[in-house]
């Protein structure tokens, strides 16, 4: 039944419908379903097929964005529920998300955001295009453990490496530990601009995080 029901969540987001998102993540919680479970068995999944179906020219910036809304929308109906398994635990960090400068995706990012928020830390998401001094300047403001960015274009990457130069000319580093990700991320990149942690998916970056704030076996 559950499985039934992952299948018609990717197709949701597949098919950039926030309705049927929406009633699909009503109905999960009405069954019982771990939320978690939900975004990670259903919705997740059709999250990674668009992004995959983008990446080769399947389908284009529109479907891109309707899919982001439709992912948007489910996480929001399970967000009361995340919520209720996060308040439960002690809080394990907190983390800073941001866009890079110049770039405005942000389904990676939102996504990244639900799951570590429903894995116990305490998450600040300033959205896209933000710049290193608005990033930084919060991360400062509510102490933040981790700051992550996301980046999906080859030209907005650079700005990764600019805000961690920026935190070691303030003396930041180690005290704030930088994470990365985004399509074009990869570990040369990751190594080459001296990153503490990096992702290619959102289940993935809720492992780095624990193990950043020594928290790696929970």
């Amino acid at each position: 039944m559950a499985n039934e029901l992952f299948q018609k969540m990717a197709q949701s987001i597949i098919d950039g419908d926030s309705e049927v998102a929406v009633e699909l993540a009503e109905q999960a919680i009405a069954q019982g379903i771990d939320p978690l479970e939900a975004i990670s068995n259903g919705f997740v999944t059709g999250v990674n097929k668009v992004g995959e179906a983008f990446s080769v020219g399947d389908v284009f910036l529109p479907e891109l964005v309707m899919a982001g809304d439709a992912m948007k929308s489910a996480l929001a109906t399970l967000e009361p529920e995340l919520k209720k398994l996060g308040s439960a635990r002690e809080i394990l960090g907190r983390v800073v998300l941001a866009t890079v400068e110049g770039d405005i995706h942000e389904i990676g990012k939102t996504l990244v955001g639900s799951m570590l928020g429903a894995s116990g830390f305490e998450v600040y998401d300033l959205g896209v295009d933000q710049p290193a001094e608005k990033i930084i300047g919060k991360a400062l403001e509510v102490n933040a453990d981790i700051i992550g960015m996301s980046a999906l274009l080859t030209t907005t990457m650079v700005r990764q490496r600019e805000v961690i130069e920026e935190l070691d000319k303030e003396g930041l580093r180690p005290r704030i530990k930088v994470m990365i990700g985004g399509a074009p991320i990869t570990r040369d990149w990751f190594e080459k601009i001296k990153a503490d942690g990096y992702s290619e998916d959102a289940v993935g970056a809720v492992k780095i995080a624990k193990g950043m704030v020594g928290k790696a076996d929970q």
